[in-house]
């Protein structure tokens, strides 16, 4: 059975594989396909535990391919918090400058200098997509950064997870990946 975390990324998805690490019936990995074209994006192996935060935009593929027989988690944080993650990483190449300039054609703003709105409305329709995908479903589970204490435990039970518990619990207390508040860029508004 093949686990996807499913999140708007800046909410832990990287610290949740580190934890996942802990488990031994399971491979677990972060944007391992990220690179990769058509069915290869998706060619997961089977007992893998995969968090990337750009599988928000292949639900549909998603669905096709592994559909029920897989399970799902919501890994959210602090809407707050997220935007203003992603606001200060604003750097061509990323998610959010293209999402401003892809996704958006010509949008009314001037990007940079409205980085915190243009992320609130990243994480507002990323969340919806996922919110959609996972209607419905049981084999589901939403999983909050901020009581992984308790959650990661409830997700470990769910999918049947050997290994060291402790050790990923421990992954937690560690901040992968965090941006740095010295970049802040304008976040008011």
């Amino acid at each position: 059975m093949n686990v996807f975390i499913l999140s708007t990324g800046r909410c832990g998805s990287m610290t949740f594989e580190r934890a996942c690490r802990h488990i031994t019936n399971y491979t677990a990995g972060h944007e391992t396909r990220a690179g990769r074209l058509g069915v290869a994006r998706l060619d997961y192996p089977a007992n893998h535990i995969e968090s990337d935060n750009r599988l928000s935009w292949f639900l549909g593929r998603l669905e096709r391919r592994f559909g029920d027989d897989a399970f799902y988690v919501h890994l959210q944080r602090d809407r707050e918090s997220v935007a203003r993650s992603y606001a200060r990483r604003w750097k061509r190449g990323m998610i959010l400058p293209a999402y401003a300039e892809g996704i958006y054609l010509g949008l009314e703003a001037d990007i940079e200098a409205d980085a915190l709105a243009i992320a609130w409305d990243y994480v507002d329709t990323v969340t919806a997509n996922i919110e959609l995908f996972l209607r419905g479903r049981s084999n589901c589970m939403a999983f909050h950064l901020e009581t992984a204490g308790r959650d990661f435990p409830e997700f470990w039970e769910w999918i049947g997870a050997t290994g060291d518990l402790a050790a990923a619990l421990a992954e937690f207390e560690v901040a992968h990946n965090a941006s740095e508040k010295t970049a802040e860029r304008n976040t008011e508004s």
